[in-house]
């Protein structure tokens, strides 16, 4: 019953924080690779609840382009959860992008 409620408390959370949590990173070839995008999204979630899930999985990195997405796979106490990262802005090197977890389970 408790890890229901903690799946629920990410989800929440990571809802409402602007409608989603923001993460940072660096790239050299104009692309973030997939597990540092998982990485951030991650230690975001973690921010914003307290603590991170127990596993996020990207099938792909994310293109250094605003208006760009990647779905990735959020996984904590056996219930998987769609999360995309959103490219909010790329300067430099420096890409920026949201993080929204989708309100049910798959």
């Amino acid at each position: 019953m408790k890890r229901k409620y903690l799946v629920a408390a990410i989800c929440v959370a990571a809802a409402l924080a602007s409608g989603a949590c923001s993460a940072s990173v660096s790239v050299g070839d104009k692309q973030v690779p997939a597990d540092k995008v998982a990485a951030q999204m991650s230690s975001q979630l973690a921010a914003t609840v307290g603590r991170a899930p127990d596993d996020v999985t990207c099938p792909e990195g994310l293109d250094a382009e605003v208006g760009a997405t990647v779905v990735c796979a959020l996984t904590d106490q056996g219930t998987e959860y769609d999360v995309t990262g959103t490219v909010t802005s790329v300067d430099g090197d420096n890409v920026k992008f949201d993080v929204q977890v989708a309100d049910t389970p798959n």
